[in-house]
């Protein structure tokens, strides 16, 4: 087994303990002496719900890009969850029904309340309307917390190093203000690349913190300065990384960024001689352009569109998709919804038969052997090259 597979085992193994004792904890609550059937069960799901109803309650302008919306529940308490995961954001724009992944920013000491941090995306269609548009009042469904990006003490070092990259700092403030406030034994240190200067998310919170608290450190690289800048400026290659973290023995470092980063971090950590198992990674997303992934076939140009037919109960729907975009999106856009999570190719959640045609995914969704064998997919990170035929 791969070191980085038995990292995820561990992880998982830490998320079902942490579900035991969810459970027991529920069982603690219910009476013995009346234990009705099905108590445990409903104490255990207000612990770990499927989805809960959340409104906003405030907004913060973190940068010109960037906007904080603080969800408060609508009835009951919200999930525990652990510092570094992520919720999913289930919403309406424009009558489609869809869904974003987006990582907690506040801690998870502050129970009254979730803290995701949006960047609003050239051509976005989620984060421009969150950033745009949602406002105090606005009402929305947030999946419970997943992910194991999260500093696990069974199988970490306590000497983190962050490597964050734009809006990707959001994980990383969740886990800097949770080890604040907690007076976590952990030494930390974030090394935050920014295209911009004024796109430093949380930059004055984060600076204020570097200065006052002895286990965390902070570097801001910007990569485009303007002529007025004069902070330390480039990328996150191995000469930068080492300039910053001084040394690579015994730390462990935690990467969350845009897919471009990752090469870049990756590659870097490598030639300064970091093992695998000292390198946890968050989920990225769909490629900004697919086009130019590795193994996309040259044949099928930007644009090009192909009819993508669904098997329903109600019986089948047909709808023409570009190939340059995951079939979920595709999905979404003619109005056939579909569970999802994590919308990243890992979690499986969304895992659809494919009935007939070829697709083409990138080698980072974890598709199983086992569905690869008897052809299903993740129309997440599912791109049709030919016309398809689907069955949900």
């Amino acid at each position: 087994m791969a070191l980085k597979d038995i990292s995820n085992t561990l992880g998982d193994i830490a998320q079902a303990g942490l579900l035991i004792s969810k459970k027991f904890f529920a069982v603690s609550l219910a009476d013995d002496r009346d234990l009705s059937p099905g108590m445990v069960s409903e104490l255990v799901d207000r612990l770990h719900p499927s989805r809960v109803g959340v409104r906003v309650a405030e907004v913060f302008d973190e940068t010109p890009t960037t906007t904080t919306l603080r969800l408060v529940p609508e009835s009951g308490p919200l999930p525990p969850f652990r510092a570094g995961q992520f919720v999913n954001l289930f919403l309406e724009v424009d009558g489609i029904e869809t869904a974003r992944p987006y990582s907690i920013s506040s801690p998870p000491s502050r129970t009254g309340y979730i803290d995701i941090t949006v960047r609003k995306m050239p051509g976005g269609f989620v984060s421009t309307y969150l950033c745009e548009s949602a406002g105090l009042g606005d009402r929305f469904e947030l999946s419970g917390p997943w992910g194991s990006f999260y500093h696990e003490p069974l199988i970490d070092t306590d000497d983190l190093v962050f490597l964050a990259g734009g809006s990707g700092v959001t994980p990383f403030a969740s886990m800097i203000r949770d080890a604040v406030e907690t007076k976590k034994d952990v030494r930390m240190h974030l090394v935050y690349g920014c295209r911009v200067p004024d796109d430093i998310i949380f930059g004055e919170e984060l600076a204020g913190l570097a200065c006052c608290e002895d286990g965390f450190k902070m570097d801001v690289i910007v990569s485009e300065p303007d002529e007025e800048y004069s902070g330390r400026c480039g990328l996150l290659d191995a000469p930068t990384l080492l300039d910053s973290i001084g040394g690579v023995e015994g730390k462990t470092f935690y990467l969350c960024g845009p897919p471009a980063m990752y090469g870049l971090c990756e590659g870097a950590l490598e030639e300064l001689g970091v093992p695998p198992r000292r390198v946890r990674t968050e989920l990225s997303g769909p490629p900004p352009d697919v086009t130019v992934v590795e193994g996309w076939p040259a044949s099928v140009k930007a644009g090009a569109e192909v009819t993508v037919t669904v098997e329903t109960a109600r019986g089948a729907e047909r709808f023409e998709a570009p190939c340059d975009e995951p079939l979920l999106n595709s999905l979404e856009r003619n109005r056939l919804a579909i569970d999802n999570l994590c919308r990243s190719g890992e979690c499986g959640v969304c895992r659809t038969k494919l009935v007939s045609g070829d697709v083409f995914m990138p080698s980072t969704a974890a598709l199983r052997r086992s569905d690869a064998r008897f052809g299903y997919i993740h129309p997440c990170m599912s791109y049709p090259l030919t016309d398809v035929v689907m069955r949900i």
